[in-house]
């Protein structure tokens, strides 16, 4: 790993002791999975099936997948791991793995599905790190990827908004974690909040949406906003993809069968080996 990759692994574990979400787990957990899970075969899924989360920080997503298969493998290097641990204790079927994507140690081919979600562009290995997806995946097997956009969808001026964003975020992100967490927590509740809330309410009204900032929140818990300012402006690497770019990753890994959602997040793929 490179140092800032240690850096980021660091800063993950902070982020997801601070906020491990288990009260998600009960309050709103299913309606934020399928925000990302209705793009994938979850009918596929059974107690036949072996799978991994790749990148699980705190467990979330893996709570209830974990009751869909007979044994899911969780891979987190930073210090979340223990976070996960805690928050699936009461799960028998799931492993967990103190490792990196690229240096995952599940053996070739034996995954008969996985997922990785808002993980690889934050890594400086993203490519490495898609391709070792791929191969401890079985062939003919889903594999679903959330990786942030380059705004290709998106007009000119909200680019020019991201920009600016990023510019707080460079700052932010070199600061102690006690700050980061400090700002991200009063950008959440004076900026993520206010703006999905409003967004809501526009809905509500009628009006169209697609291009309000951080319309795609509008319905999702505060723990999950204020996570998601943390991991947005606490984190010093940060990497953004067009569809193009996307698709040409993972044809390059080997994956076929690749198809983009098109409601957010974005962008949200699902593929096959």
């Amino acid at each position: 790993m490179t140092d800032i990759d240690k850096k980021v692994i660091t800063d993950f574990g902070s982020e997801w002791k601070a906020f491990n979400q288990s009260y998600l787990f009960n309050n709103g957990l299913l309606e934020s999975f399928m925000d990302y899970f209705h793009f994938f075969p979850l009918d596929q899924i059974d107690k036949t099936k072996e799978g991994f989360d790749m990148g699980c920080g705190s467990g979330r997503w893996a709570r209830i997948m974990a009751n869909k298969c007979k044994i899911l493998n969780c891979i987190e290097p930073s210090q979340a791991i223990e976070v996960a641990k805690e928050n699936l204790k009461s799960f028998s079927n799931v492993n967990f793995f103190n490792e990196t994507a690229e240096s995952c140690k599940l053996s070739n081919n034996t995954q008969d599905f996985g997922y990785c979600l808002g993980v690889l562009h934050h890594t400086t290995h993203t490519i490495e790190g898609l391709q070792r997806c791929y191969d401890i995946l079985k062939p003919n097997s889903p594999f679903l990827l959330y990786m942030y956009y380059n705004f290709d969808n998106r007009p000119i001026w909200y680019k020019y908004l991201w920009k600016l964003s990023n510019v707080i975020r460079i700052i932010i992100s070199n600061l102690p974690f006690i700050l980061k967490y400090f700002f991200s927590v009063l950008i959440g509740f004076f900026i993520y909040i206010p703006l999905s809330r409003i967004a809501l309410i526009f809905e509500m009204m009628g009006f169209e949406i697609h291009n309000f900032p951080l319309s795609s929140y509008r319905k999702k818990p505060i723990i999950f906003l204020l996570t998601d300012s943390l991991d947005r402006f606490g984190t010093k690497l940060e990497k953004r993809y067009s569809k193009i770019e996307l698709r040409i990753m993972l044809e390059k890994a080997g994956f076929r069968k690749i198809s983009f959602s098109d409601s957010a997040p974005y962008h949200l793929i699902l593929a096959y080996k």
